[in-house]
């Protein structure tokens, strides 16, 4: 992959290329809380009182009281027993694999499940199968070769960022074991799906009994940091076996306070979620109207394949001339060649939704397919 040409964000849905300032449809700060003037009071009250780094690991020195804090805010949001909070999203997966090391016999994962899922799999010790994108047949069929004695841990993404689908999570714990599990990575869905943002689980009405529900805090909360919601056991065993807990230094304590803030907005603030849901409705409804072939997926994702490079340089054009950034993207783990992928935010104005719906059907869609 070539290295893209470094972008500067302007405002909350601008982005300043090449010297001309466009409307960003990209990145995943649904919210746009990253700029929020309670999020930012909040970075630098945590940078006054607590300094940036707490320079040790929370099992040795670092434990500090802010992460417990937070770990009870996100509990609370999501309505899980425990969290515990580590580094990044992307090593969420893989403490929850080595905490589970040993105690399955078979991994499922979805074909286009995150390079995190990916890397998380191999740490737990037992064959891997790919099972086809979202396919519910072919995870029974998989379940069934497993074998009658098979203990099986199921993993998938909950929104799946290409095309802004959502996994049948309540299907796949029917056709698993009684004692099967699902390990989820939330990050996209996680604030974004379900009544009240608490994710994929939500969204597909199933409780937390066999599932293990991940999250990133850099997309919807709009800070850094990733979370594992779960169990109490479960959070014993991670602080005992995952050494990319033991072994590494938890977020800087300023993004811990902001992400703290960026919770209780979320939590105390519906309107964010339903002008989430009103702007991707409003882009995506009117496609549809005028015959563009946009499926009905929940996230605030969409996600268009050219079927050829004439098609991906005449809307790119048509675009920059309205100027909107072009966000051509090629996604590692969705197999395809590059394709455009527009994020929506609940702060997008009326007036970029609609130059990105007019420039979009300009651009003609005839004989583009929907990412799948």
């Amino acid at each position: 992959m070539i290295e893209p040409e470094p972008l500067e964000q302007i405002g909350r849905t601008y982005v300043r290329y090449r010297g001309r300032k466009l409307s960003y449809f990209s990145g995943c700060d649904y919210f746009r809380l990253a700029r929020h003037s309670k999020v930012f009071a909040a970075l630098a009250q945590g940078g006054k009182n607590c300094g940036v780094s707490i320079a040790a690991s929370r099992m040795t020195t670092g434990n500090h009281p802010l992460y417990h804090e937070l770990e009870q805010k996100l509990a609370g949001f999501f309505g899980a027993p425990q969290a515990l909070l580590v580094g990044s999203g992307y090593l969420s997966n893989l403490a929850v694999a080595q905490a589970l090391a040993g105690n399955f016999s078979h991994v499922l994962i979805d074909e286009k499940a995150h390079a995190s899922l990916q890397d998380a799999a191999r740490f737990l010790e037992c064959p891997v199968v790919p099972f086809k994108h979202q396919s519910v047949t072919d995870v029974s069929n998989r379940v069934a070769r497993c074998g009658p004695q098979a203990k099986i841990i199921l993993l998938t993404d909950g929104l799946f960022a290409h095309d802004g689908s959502a996994a049948p999570l309540k299907r796949y714990l029917e056709e698993l074991p009684s004692d099967g599990l699902i390990l989820v990575d939330d990050a996209h869905a996680a604030g974004v799906l379900g009544n009240t943002g608490k994710g994929s689980l939500e969204h597909a009405a199933i409780g937390r009994q066999r599932v293990v529900q991940t999250i990133t805090l850099s997309k919807a909360f709009g800070t850094y940091g990733g979370a594992i919601l779960s169990s109490k056991p479960l959070r014993s065993l991670i602080l005992k076996h995952s050494a990319s807990f033991t072994g590494s230094t938890p977020l800087p304590l300023p993004l811990a306070k902001a992400a703290i803030s960026a919770i209780g907005i979320l939590a105390s603030d519906k309107r964010f979620l339903q002008r989430l849901r009103r702007n991707s409705a409003l882009v995506k409804d009117g496609l549809r109207m005028n015959g563009t072939r946009i499926p009905a997926t929940p996230g605030p994702i969409i996600g268009l394949a050219p079927p050829d490079e004439q098609a991906s340089r005449n809307l790119r054009r048509e675009l920059l001339q309205a100027r909107i950034f072009p966000p051509s993207i090629v996604y590692p783990s969705t197999g395809t060649s590059a394709y455009f992928r527009f994020a929506i935010s609940s702060e997008h104005t009326v007036e970029q939704l609609e130059a990105l719906q007019k420039t979009l059907l300009k651009a003609g869609l005839a004989g583009w397919g929907a990412m799948g």
